[in-house]
């Protein structure tokens, strides 16, 4: 297959497939660096593409699994971060320790509760406060206005708010 090929039945997915990914990951960075890892898995690929009946769906699958593999790839990151911090512990910390367990409990139990928000009000503040995107920037990324933005980040920190304290 040819570069132009290539392009012409490969890039018009390009959007559609971010779009999964930023679903997927809900992270700007990590889903334009997944997508553009599909396309050269794709391309390196080329030679046995001309076997696959629906390339649509053959390109969402590709994303969709490595989108996976970052997520469980984080996971364990995780995991051993929490391994690591376990095996440091000092009996002396304990009462510091047990506080930062609480707080990480916290932490956890506002993640969850971030994901009961409504999608907008969810993505508005994932981009806010964990992606640290200004307003004008989220206003970019999604094509809400700007008073639009102000209010879902406002009805979602009220909603967090109530759902944390009626735990």
């Amino acid at each position: 297959m040819t570069a132009e090929g290539f392009k012409q039945q490969y890039l018009p997915y390009h959007q559609k497939l971010y779009h999964i990914a930023f679903r997927l990951l809900e992270n700007t960075f990590e889903a334009e660096d997944v997508i553009q890892d599909a396309y050269i898995k794709l391309w390196d690929k080329r030679g046995e593409l001309h076997s696959i009946q629906n390339c649509e769906a053959y390109c969402v699958q590709i994303v969709k699994n490595m989108c996976l593999d970052v997520l469980r790839s984080k996971r364990n990151k995780v995991s051993q971060l929490s391994d690591d911090v376990s095996m440091h512990v000092d009996v002396a910390n304990s009462v510091e320790f047990s506080e930062r367990i609480d707080m990480q409990d916290d932490l956890e139990h506002v993640k969850y509760l971030i994901d009961l928000l409504p999608e907008q009000q969810r993505r508005v503040f994932v981009l806010k406060h964990y992606e640290e995107y200004s307003t004008e920037e989220i206003e970019e990324i999604t094509g809400l206005t700007n008073i639009h933005i102000r209010v879902l980040l406002s009805r979602g920190r009220k909603r967090l708010k109530e759902l944390f304290i009626n735990r």
